[in-house]
């Protein structure tokens, strides 16, 4: 297991936006709107099968199996669905979360299948500032959770230095411009009498936790390369967001959400393929020493 330098709370060191930003999801953490039931193991199944079948792209994606007896950290674990996953492919898994709430879930998921607890060691801290030392793991990985932090390109910085040379990382942001962005601009920008607000503008105002960035291809891919990474590829996906399959939140309860959610063409956004879709999958290496 990689060294921890010094335990790093967070606490002092969060800017206003990042303060907004843990509450956000110390109040939900991500996907557990779908656990409806009061048993524990039931409840984390439905949570888990539910991510799968809205985004059934990301066991492919992260190919867990690939890094048993690898070391592995992943930066926000939510609610630990993925993060299970590596436990159970056999990695040596570090998980890390801003919220007490996401390490809280996790911890539950991994007792519940009775997982060896010393075969994964979970933390709070800031994708800005790890606690690690440089070169502690083979893969970062991170799913939707980079473009939340206020300073994504210092969170990017970090999984460099955390990775050994030639290490790997995976993470998926947001990506503009998408149909997720599109709606948010038809309903808090035009229908709100605010048609010269960018989608993306509206993504970093209304998507989720405030100040959430989205990235064009180029964007992400310049990015990645001028933080120091190598051989980026970058391909996007549809998300549910997009496709209107995500059970909608609180704020989106109104009688014209659901006449929305009723008739969106979700048909004619599948015809059209990925290349407007929310998620933007990017994969890149650190430089082997030379």
């Amino acid at each position: 297991m990689p060294n921890i330098v010094t335990p790093n709370t967070t606490e002092g060191t969060e800017t206003g936006l990042k303060k907004e930003v843990r509450a956000h999801w110390e109040a939900e953490s991500a996907g557990v709107r779908y656990g409806s039931s009061d048993d524990d193991l039931t409840f984390y199944r439905q949570v888990r099968d539910s991510r799968y079948q809205l985004e059934p792209y990301i066991p492919g994606f992260a190919n867990f199996q690939d890094f048993a007896g690898k070391d592995v950290l992943e930066i926000g674990v939510g609610a630990g669905v993925d993060f299970s996953n590596w436990v159970d492919a056999g990695a040596n898994a570090t998980g890390v979360d801003l919220t007490e709430a996401g390490l809280a879930h996790t911890r539950q998921q991994l007792q519940i299948v009775d997982a060896e607890p010393d075969s994964y060691k979970l933390l709070r801290a800031d994708a800005e500032s790890l606690p690690f030392e440089d070169g502690s793991f083979d893969l970062v990985y991170s799913w939707g959770v980079l473009h939340h932090t206020p300073d994504t390109r210092a969170a990017f910085a970090e999984a460099l230095r955390v990775l050994r040379p030639g290490g790997t990382i995976k993470a998926m942001v947001y990506h503009t411009p998408s149909w997720t962005g599109w709606m948010l601009w038809a309903i808090h920008g035009l229908l709100r009498g605010h048609p010269l607000k960018s989608p993306k503008r509206l993504i970093y105002e209304q998507l989720e936790s405030p100040g959430t960035k989205a990235y064009s291809n180029q964007e992400i891919t310049d990015l990645l390369l001028s933080t120091g990474f190598e051989n980026v590829s970058a391909d996007t996906k549809l998300g549910p967001g997009d496709m209107l399959t995500i059970k909608p939140s609180d704020r989106y309860q109104s009688l014209p959400a659901r006449v929305i959610w009723k008739i969106y063409p979700r048909w004619l956004v599948r015809l059209l393929g990925d290349r407007f879709g929310l998620g933007l999958l990017v994969e890149a290496r650190k430089p082997a020493e030379s």
